[in-house]
């Protein structure tokens, strides 16, 4: 992949807090750079080594975070080239509290329940570091949610008093919580963090080899080439959505994925007549779409496999129709825009679909690797430590793509500072599922839930999709999961909901939240690209969007919808498929008002309501709402005829 311009970057560092990074010099740059390309490899060893848990997850966390004080600025300033005082303090108060456990790992985990003075001085050190990491690298809101839930772990019995005893408990003593969040593999060192220093580590390495080596690069050329020849005015759109895609299974991050797609192919739209704010919500809904699309999906993805305790590969399988549908959406909203708009054929120089594929397709077959060693029964994690193999080793096909020691350096520090957010991240999530299981409060809300939904499933699956939708506008996607995972999922499986199906239910939302308004943060960084109306570009990604909202309830809403998570015998998987595919076509027409020409308002609201009645899972709302798109379908085309 190119490495993005000026412009490019500088959006990323607004609304990707990941890439708001200090451009260091000297010794610091030496250390950062040192513990980057360390964390990378130790990911790698770790795959092939024999290592106690406890002992690595401290350990990957105390290099992240090292790394994360020396890379990251208090204030979010681009260009700053050195860290301060307070930086390296922060940098030696990390090798205290985090090597602690790993000096004293013979005894130290027995002490959890009567820590010494030591142990808590240094936990609560490490608790603070750690929301302090996550400040830096994600923002306020979720560093502040969760010293909350540890106030909230606290003042247990202080609430009884307010009228709040129905989320009321006994109150933990600091002592406690500090044995629990820090001395044990329910907190900071739970599972959050478990999936980030193994799952998202490794995935983040290979992306960043595929990237170092020219692959993303290759996926947009490859995907205008195989769309730019076509004299279809939605032409340009689609390469977008096509490119977002193959992006997408190695990068897993909508912003960067947008970003990305904005830099390279804003001036090929521009010049096809897409307005600024059109074509950043192709941007945004294409790039949006890396965090469903396998194998690399999002880091929530990993945590969801984590939770169900099933292998990763199930997840991949479960969350391909989902994703499917989602692109089928955009891309067909899309066409109905390129078509009711002024859009030109845009001629592109660009060498034959046939001869690219012959040149630099191998970068298809890591991929493809992946893909064939879990069907094998290959874990995940081998799985995508013989694909980097195979990039590296494919890498050298071409002189221009060959990762020599040089850029494989780069692609290796790309790689651990790529998962430095996610550490942070998931370790201050692992703070808010500690509390939650040591108070009980994910079924206390989860009851409260039920109880207001009357134990309607229907009604429960609604608040939850409203609740899941709330908190995502606020916190990252990983974040978002994670609290709703330990708090929202259980009340969907009280109301009879499969558990997989609950945790991609809300999976599914999580991401979604990404491009809604009012604070999503794909199609704000398409407008700062494309230099478009920041709102207005929200509101048509929203629309382009906005009928895969239906795909969570399709799979929740009854036992038949588990067919498009693949649960179900395949003729059901069939029928649950064509007849989502059937919904979405419907509500594109609806939404997008464009069938074979521009449709009139009844034939709008009629494929509406065909729409919405194709994906409840049922064969006599099925056979209703096709009836019902064909008579619409019908009547448009009669009419287009007769004018």
């Amino acid at each position: 992949m190119a490495p993005p311009g000026p412009l490019a970057a500088e959006v990323l560092d607004t609304y990707e807090p990941e890439a708001a990074t200090r451009t260091l010099k000297g010794p610091a740059r030496a250390l950062a750079r040192t513990l980057s390309i360390g964390l990378a490899i130790y990911g790698l060893y770790w795959v092939v080594a024999i290592l106690d848990a406890h002992l690595y997850r401290t350990s990957f966390l105390l290099i992240a975070l090292a790394a994360t004080f020396l890379l990251y600025p208090s204030r979010r300033k681009r260009g700053q080239d050195r860290p301060s005082p307070l930086d390296w303090l922060l940098v030696a108060a990390v090798v205290l509290a985090l090597g602690w456990p790993i000096v004293d790992r013979a005894a130290f985990p027995y002490r959890a329940a009567t820590p010494t003075t030591m142990d808590v001085a240094l936990g609560a050190a490490a608790i603070l570091l750690v929301l302090e990491a996550t400040r830096r690298t994600a923002g306020w809101v979720l560093a502040t949610t969760a010293a909350l839930f540890i106030v909230y772990a606290y003042i247990g019995p202080l609430l009884d008093l307010v009228g709040l005893s129905a989320i009321g408990h006994r109150g933990y003593h600091p002592d406690r919580l500090v044995g629990a969040l820090y001395m044990t593999l329910d907190g900071i060192f739970g599972v959050p963090l478990e999936v980030a220093a193994t799952y998202i580590v490794l995935f983040t390495v290979y992306g960043a080899v595929l990237e170092h080596s020219g692959a993303g690069r290759f996926f947009i050329d490859w995907s205008l080439a195989a769309m730019g020849r076509s004299r279809s005015a939605a032409a340009p759109g689609r390469s977008v959505v096509i490119a977002g895609f193959l992006l997408g299974t190695v990068s897993g991050s909508g912003v960067a994925t947008t970003v990305t797609l904005g830099s390279l192919a804003w001036p090929i739209l521009r010049r096809a007549g897409y307005s600024a704010e059109t074509s950043g919500a192709i941007f945004a809904a294409a790039g949006i779409g890396a965090v469903l699309s396998p194998p690399t999906l999002g880091a929530a993805a990993f945590l969801l496999a984590e939770f169900l305790e099933i292998p990763y590969l199930q997840v991949l399988v479960a969350a391909t129709i989902p994703m499917l549908l989602y692109y089928l959406s955009a891309l067909l909203m899309i066409e109905a825009d390129s078509r009711r708009a002024d859009i030109r054929v845009v001629p592109l120089e660009m060498p034959p679909l046939r001869e690219l594929t012959l040149r630099y397709g191998y970068h298809f077959l890591s991929l493809v690797v992946i893909a064939g060693l879990m069907a094998a029964g290959v874990t995940a994690f081998r799985a995508v430590l013989w694909a980097t193999v195979l990039a590296f080793g494919l890498s050298f096909i071409r002189p221009e793509t060959a990762l020599r020691p040089g850029r494989l350096a780069a692609a290796l520090e790309a790689g651990g500072r790529g998962v430095l957010s996610v550490a942070a991240t998931t370790a201050t999530a692992g703070i808010i599922v500690g509390v939650v299981s040591l108070t009980g409060l994910g079924l206390k809300l989860a009851g409260l839930i039920v109880a207001l939904a009357g134990g309607s499933p229907a009604l429960t699956v609604l608040l939850a999709a409203l609740a899941v939708w709330i908190l995502g506008l606020a916190v990252p996607v990983t974040a978002s999961y994670v609290i709703s995972a330990v708090m929202i999922a259980p009340a969907l499986t009280q109301v009879g909901i499969a558990p997989v199906a609950a945790h991609m239910f809300i999976f599914y939302y999580a991401v979604l939240s990404d491009v809604s308004p009012p604070t999503a943060l794909a199609p704000y960084a398409a407008a700062a690209v494309t230099g478009g109306d920041a709102m207005r570009t929200t509101l048509i990604t929203w629309k382009y969007t906005l009928p895969a909202f239906i795909v969570p309830l399709a799979f929740t809403a009854s036992p038949e919808g588990m067919g498009l998570l693949m649960r179900a015998p395949a003729g059901d998987v069939l029928r649950a498929s064509l007849s989502a595919a059937l919904g979405v076509w419907a509500l594109a027409a609806c939404l997008g008002g464009w069938l074979r020409r521009a449709a009139s308002r009844p034939e709008r609201v009629g494929a509406g309501v065909a729409g919405l009645l194709l994906f409840f899972p049922s064969a006599a709302s099925d056979a209703a709402g096709l009836l019902l798109f064909v008579i619409v379908a019908a009547i448009h085309l009669a009419r287009v005829r007769s004018a």
